[in-house]
């Protein structure tokens, strides 16, 4: 064999790719079985699904033992393509984790469905956007982590769509699509300027090579950093592009609902991270003050969208959370914001991580009662939840604790301790303004969690309805609550990535 050939050769590590390659094949499974299945045993293909993702998770274990990378390219400098550090394994661990909750509110939501869901189509589906989240904190080159972006997008696409003569989810498909694709199309244009430049994408290259851009093509250099940073602000669903989140997460199945507010929001600041802080640590003064200025932007529009919300009369649960999920968005954009100006970026992005991880145990536990209580009021407003302490003490309690854990407050020890995490990397990298909006913001967001609180121990109108708990919705609930409450009891679980770091 010619040295040529011999350099061509790929040494795939399988283990580094084993929970990404599991996801995909449980999901050509779930597809190819739902072909021969006859319809009482098609619920079969949810447990298969279940138990895939689990599966998929426990082989992030024996990755833990040092980082790892395959796909390299040898030469004077190594360059690799898929890359397995505590970065990826942390994130994967937070995608396949709230795929798998979403997974389990799915099938009970399938069992109740009247407007018959396809189950072979939706765990497909659902299994390859899994898949393609799991690959994106991996990737270290721009082509693999658009392929991934996309991978994790367009099946979400279909599933918000997916309830045949829904008027509501068509038209959340259509501007989920729609923005998605002009994000997508944003994207790929920033992408191509910068290798028009640069002569590279992979993320280590183009950090060194970004800042030695010959003049005449700096200002493409510059367009293309700033494209790249608008598609992935699309897809962080950052003000001003947030405005496909309320009607999709109404218009969607309330699991996927739930599963795009966590993993589909992980995608995209991950996506984010690695652009800006591995690829473009140079082009900071340009990416650090727009993202703070987004991060202002977002969490304001997000809270007070919420506040506008709790103001009507029947208003929706899943819309309140829709808002809720804008301005904890830009919570999330402030470490990496302060990435820019701080001398330890890796303790800022960590700070992020941290706050993520928060944030899906849950927001998902959220979204669970919602789909508790969502299983005997159709419209799911928040009104259907005063009195839930009366008929499901438990439940109202988890729900209340979990909110909680979004504003902020005791016993949501966790909320409370990422909050101040994420206020000090915005004081200590001098973002003292970003601080003070972020202040304003919580006391604004103390609003609404503590009107939906209130409500949950207020005398039921009208003779209470009991709540019946599905054993998957018993799961969900009781994962999401004991992660809460662990977190709360041990907070340095997660905080401790402020400190350490990731990368």
């Amino acid at each position: 064999m010619s040295p040529l050939a011999a350099s061509a050769v790929q040494s795939v590590d399988w283990l580094a790719l084993a929970p990404t390659v599991l996801t995909a094949a449980v999901g050509l499974v779930v597809l190819v079985a739902d072909l021969f299945l006859t319809e009482s045993r098609k619920p079969l293909l949810g447990w298969v699904s279940v138990a895939g993702l689990a599966a998929a998770g426990l082989l992030l274990l024996p990755l833990l033992d040092g980082d790892r990378a395959t796909f390299c390219r040898e030469g004077s400098t190594r360059a690799c393509s898929y890359t397995v550090d505590t970065f990826t394994l942390v994130i994967q661990f937070l995608v396949l984790g709230g795929a798998l909750l979403a997974a389990l509110l799915s099938v009970t939501a399938l069992k109740d469905s009247d407007r018959g869901l396809p189950e072979g189509e939706y765990w497909f589906l659902l299994l390859s956007s899994a898949a393609g989240a799991a690959l994106l904190p991996a990737s270290r080159d721009l082509a693999t982590l658009v392929v991934a972006l996309e991978v994790a997008s367009l099946p979400a696409f279909a599933l918000v769509g997916l309830r045949h003569g829904d008027r509501k989810s068509s038209e959340a498909a259509l501007k989920f699509f729609l923005s998605s694709v002009t994000a997508t199309a944003v994207t790929l244009m920033g992408v191509s300027f910068l290798y028009a430049t640069t002569g590279t994408l992979y993320l280590t290259e183009l950090a060194g090579r970004v800042q030695h851009v010959d003049g005449q093509f700096h200002t493409l250099a510059q367009a293309g950093v700033v494209l790249t940073l608008v598609g992935f602000a699309f897809k962080t669903a950052a003000v001003p592009f947030h405005f496909w989140v309320p009607d999709t997460y109404v218009g969607a199945p309330l699991p996927i609902a739930a599963y795009l507010s966590v993993v589909g929001k992980a995608v995209g600041f991950t996506g984010l991270i690695l652009v800006t802080v591995v690829a473009l640590p140079s082009y900071a003064d340009v990416w650090g003050p727009a993202l703070a200025a987004l991060a202002a932007l977002t969490m304001t529009v997000g809270n007070v969208g919420a506040l506008r919300q709790s103001a009507t009369r029947a208003y929706s649960a899943v819309r309140l959370l829709a808002w809720s999920s804008v301005g904890q968005a830009g919570y999330l954009l402030v470490p990496i914001a302060a990435a820019a100006y701080s001398k330890d970026t890796d303790r800022a992005v960590g700070s992020t991580v941290a706050y993520a991880l928060m944030y899906a145990a849950v927001n998902l536990g959220a979204f669970a009662v919602a789909a508790l209580v969502g299983r005997a009021h159709a419209r799911n407003r928040v009104a259907d939840y005063r009195g839930l302490y009366a008929t499901n003490p438990l439940t109202a309690l988890l729900l209340a604790f979990f909110l909680l854990c979004l504003a902020g407050l005791p016993p949501g020890v966790i909320g409370l301790f990422a909050k101040v995490t994420v206020f000090s990397a915005a004081v200590d990298a001098g973002l003292g303004w970003l601080a003070v909006v972020m202040a304003v913001n919580v006391v604004i967001a103390l609003f609404y969690y503590l009107k939906w609180t209130a409500l949950l121990f207020r005398a039921p109108d009208g003779d209470p309805v009991r709540h019946p708990l599905p054993a998957p919705l018993t799961a969900a609930l009781a994962l999401t609550g004991v992660v809460g409450i662990a977190l709360s009891g041990a907070p340095q679980l997660v905080l401790r990535f402020s400190d350490t770091g990731l990368f």
